[in-house]
């Protein structure tokens, strides 16, 4: 299939009978693309799952079939167009409360030729969005780190890291919902319960919301 002019067209693959995985040049493509299908969803379409370069779309096979989907996915990533904003994910803005106390922080410093107090001025400027979930339940990737703090995970992965550490790696931001293995840089923590099941929904970093963190201390 031939993309119309616009946007490069996505590579896309049958993930089963009722899914099909939208492959694409980076986040920004992905995003783009989610907020267009979320916009106007098409006839059968049921979830949209991003990644960091990819969009799982899951379908009810008996509204719609591959074919027909995978046109219309192609015909909306090469095609933009206004979004409007959707009331139905609309979530407040969510402050975390963060203590710059976690392990790592010094040696961040160190690598990026800051000085602990710069790194968290530089880590609390921003307005973070959630780009997406995923790793763990609760696990929302935060968009808008600040350029200097984009470090590679560690080279060797910690086996346990606590609940509410909050860390940089790769670009993102991120906060652990849970006690987890995890190869982040840890940079401080958060008492804000991040993922209950008893909440509707349990997740708090939630795809889309914005998110603002607000030192508290050392």
């Amino acid at each position: 299939m031939t993309p119309p002019a616009g946007r490069a067209g996505p590579v896309l693959r049958a993930m089963g009978s009722a899914a099909l995985l939208a492959e694409l040049d980076g986040l920004d493509a992905v995003l783009a693309l989610r907020a267009e299908l979320a916009d106007d969803t098409p006839p059968g379409v049921r979830e949209l799952v991003a990644a960091a370069r990819t969009l799982l779309i899951t379908y009810d096979p008996a509204v719609t079939g591959h074919d027909t989907l995978a046109r219309e996915v192609t015909r909306r990533a090469t095609t933009p167009r206004a979004v409007r904003p959707d009331p139905a994910t609309h979530h407040d803005e969510l402050a975390v409360p963060v203590r710059y106390d976690g392990p790592d922080l010094d040696e961040v410093a160190r690598r990026t030729g800051l000085t602990t107090d710069e790194v968290i001025a530089r880590h609390t400027a921003p307005r973070y969005t959630v780009a997406f979930a995923g790793f763990a339940p609760g696990f929302g990737y935060l968009t808008g780190t600040d350029p200097l703090l984009a470090l590679p995970r560690r080279a060797e992965p910690r086996t346990e890291v606590p609940t509410g550490a909050v860390a940089v790696a790769g670009g993102f931001t991120g906060v652990y919902p849970r006690p987890s293995p995890g190869g982040w840089h840890l940079l401080g923590t958060t008492s804000l319960t991040l993922w209950d099941e008893r909440r509707d929904p349990p997740a708090l970093l939630v795809p889309g919301r914005a998110v603002r963190l607000r030192a508290v201390g050392r």
